[in-house]
């Protein structure tokens, strides 16, 4: 049984199945027998009128953008629904967003294990690469030591805090037209913000409710 929040996109090739619905109906059923049963949530439904050999679709960026405010899930009724392009899947797993295939349940620890031996071929290449260096290096008579492995650590936390600011300015950004909303609606008060994201159901970045110096920080980095 299916249990947490999530997101459903759906999506045909060509505009005259867009109208007529050919296609879109056998995908809603998938989805909701997939998600039949179990203490779920269903955000959203969006679909997508584009072709498969594309990358860029508006549908589905607004998509994940929902599945990250949320803390949810993207379910598709099938694989090829997403994308057919591998370097495509590679982006959505960048994009830190959770997602399933009704007919393939599966396809994201499969996705998953798939970039685990990509990434292990790698790392033996570039220690291999890296091995080599240092030999070369050593027998030009360069010093090795701990000044090379503090400069390592440090060079790891500078990325590890530049990972961490991207991903609160791309949260930041996806909230900035739902925040823009609430005050439109008559929000004026940082609390009075907080209560409306709360009431829409969107937990905070650490998951929770939100308070007003969340939202403070959340604006801030939205400008």
């Amino acid at each position: 049984m299916s249990a947490g929040a999530f997101v459903s996109y759906l999506r045909v090739s060509t505009a005259r199945q867009g109208r007529s619905g050919l296609g879109l109906e056998a995908q809603r059923q998938a989805v909701a027998d997939f998600l039949a049963g179990g203490a779920w949530r269903h955000v959203a439904e969006l679909v997508e009128v584009e072709s498969g050999a594309r990358d860029t679709r508006p549908r589905l960026a607004d998509a994940l953008a929902l599945c990250r405010i949320h803390g949810a899930t993207l379910v598709i009724a099938k694989l090829d629904r997403l994308s057919r392009d591998a370097a495509f899947l590679l982006n959505l797993q960048k994009a830190g967003v959770r997602f399933v295939a009704a007919d393939m349940p599966e396809a994201n620890e499969l996705v998953v294990g798939i970039m685990a031996v990509v990434a292990q071929a790698e790392r033996k290449m570039i220690s291999a690469r890296t091995k080599a260096a240092l030999a070369a290096a050593k027998a030009r008579g360069v010093q090795l030591g701990n000044p090379g492995n503090l400069r390592n650590r440090a060079l790891g936390a500078a990325r590890a805090a530049d990972a961490r600011a991207r991903r609160s300015a791309a949260r930041a950004a996806d909230l900035a037209p739902i925040l823009a909303d609430v005050r439109a609606a008559g929000a004026v008060s940082l609390r009075q913000i907080a209560a409306a994201l709360n009431a829409r159901g969107i937990p905070a970045a650490r998951g929770g409710a939100w308070t007003a110096t969340q939202v403070r920080r959340v604006e801030a980095r939205a400008q």
